[in-house]
């Protein structure tokens, strides 16, 4: 990978994280110096930044982010999250009424906790990461929720709700949209 592929993976990272301009300029800066000064010693970009540039360009934007703004994000995009999944439930079952259980809640419940604390903790949750989480810590709690609480009906929710639970995420979905828009644009075409 070259000095410039490298800059431009990190780039699209930190824009897609919503690291400020000046500071993915700076970073920017920063990182060209040490990419030149490793490639003037005879390393190459990878030494500098490792094997997995994305893991190095999100340890970085971490360090950068504000801790509250993270969170923020975080939270926003599991109320994304939860509504997408809310929407599928109801087209899934043809209906406008949902029935929420105690072990579908506790299900969702846990996948979710584990996810944001997974996502401020480390990153970017991939899709083989997902399912494991769901049959490590969902399928557990949901199965011991059941045994405990039993099958009964908690409440049901009507169409409505998936919109109100969407909301607090569309400000964080159109700037990533914007973000991933923009890098593409930005990054450098194959010769």
């Amino acid at each position: 990978m070259t000095n410039e592929q490298i800059l431009a993976a990190c780039r699209s990272n930190w824009e897609y994280r919503g690291v400020g301009e000046a500071a993915v300029r700076e970073m920017l800066d920063e990182l060209s110096a040490h990419l030149e000064d490793a490639e003037a010693a005879g390393r190459t970009g990878e030494d500098v930044v490792g094997p997995d540039v994305r893991t190095f360009a999100a340890a970085w934007a971490r360090e950068r982010a504000p801790f509250a703004r993270r969170a923020l994000r975080t939270a926003a995009m599991a109320c994304f999250m939860v509504g997408c999944l809310l929407l599928f439930s109801f087209l899934l079952r043809w209906t406008v009424r949902l029935t929420v259980t105690a072990d579908h809640l506790a299900f969702w419940a846990a996948i979710g906790a584990a996810t944001v604390a997974w996502e401020l903790r480390r990153g970017g949750i991939r899709l083989h990461q997902g399912w494991l989480l769901s049959f490590v810590v969902g399928l557990p709690v949901a199965l011991l929720v059941r045994w405990l609480v039993g099958k009964g009906e908690l409440f049901t929710l009507p169409l409505w709700a998936v919109p109100v639970v969407l909301l607090p995420s569309l400000p964080y979905v159109v700037s990533d949209a914007r973000a991933r828009r923009n890098a593409k644009a930005d990054a450098p075409r194959p010769r």
